[in-house]
């Protein structure tokens, strides 16, 4: 699954993986602020069976450094576990809440401060996403901006001065790779996935396509390749014209620096 994980970045951002600086954190690298050497963004990913409410060992490192990160304004980026330990990290707070778990494609919707976002505005008013998690953000940290929500708030979210975002939603998962996630990772989520026929009907109800595709593409076009300014909201270009697909080749002329992805 680690792998797993490294390749659906690899495939959404469309960015070839010998230019990703992997930190591993959960396996015993400690983030520090050497890793951000040379490097033109941060993504945070998923963490499997680790909780993005409790404390490890590796907790207090990890947002620590996440602190440093916001400090340095670089482009940020939390998907799912990753929105969550962003979200903790800078003052929000996070919870396990099995009775409020999200599995499957399910429909979200933009808040009017997401239709207005430099990121954001490219999505329609309403949405599907695939989702896996049983930890969520209840509270927002000072400074946050909620982009998107469904019947549980703070679907997405990003600092108000800063291009961090948070997406509690798989930005970088399709349907197949959420799949292969899935059968690995059933056993902890034993609640939402009690038998055979539950797993299976999740399973079918994931969307090969969404308007989540293009996300994390977008977010490295706006905030790396063109640096757009998070106050430049009078002049949003339009959608990306790339049709939505699977899979995505890695761009053939990537930037020269590195994205660290810490899981």
């Amino acid at each position: 699954m680690v792998e797993q994980e490294q390749q659906c970045f690899v495939e959404r951002c469309r960015v070839p993986l010998d230019r990703f600086r992997i930190v591993n954190v959960v396996r015993g690298t400690p983030p520090s602020p050497e890793h951000l050497s040379a490097v033109d963004a941060v993504l945070i990913g998923g963490a499997g069976k680790y909780s993005a409410a409790e404390d490890y060992e590796w907790t207090a490192p990890l947002l620590d450094f996440v602190r440093h990160v916001v400090d340095r304004q670089l482009p940020l980026f939390g998907s799912c576990w990753g929105h969550q330990v962003i979200a903790r990290a800078l003052g929000g707070t996070v919870v396990y809440d099995p009775d409020h778990a999200e599995l499957g494609c399910l429909a979200v919707e933009l808040t009017e401060a997401g239709a207005n976002d430099p990121l954001f505005h490219r999505f329609p008013k309403h949405f599907r996403a695939n989702m896996g998690h049983h930890d969520r953000v209840i509270e927002l940290p000072p400074g946050a901006t909620e982009l998107a929500r469904n019947d549980q708030p703070y679907q997405a979210f990003r600092l108000t001065d800063a291009p961090v975002y948070g997406t509690q939603f798989h930005s970088e998962l399709d349907a197949e790779r959420e799949r292969e996630r899935i059968r690995v990772y059933r056993k902890h989520y034993r609640d939402a996935l009690p038998d055979e026929a539950t797993v299976q009907r999740v399973m079918s109800n994931l969307a090969d396509t969404t308007e989540v595709d293009h996300l994390l593409y977008d977010f490295l076009t706006t905030f790396v390749a063109r640096g757009h300014p998070l106050s430049e909201t009078s002049s949003l270009e339009s959608p990306s014209s790339l049709p939505p697909a699977k899979r995505l080749p890695a761009a053939s002329s990537p930037p020269e620096k590195r994205l660290p992805s810490a899981e």
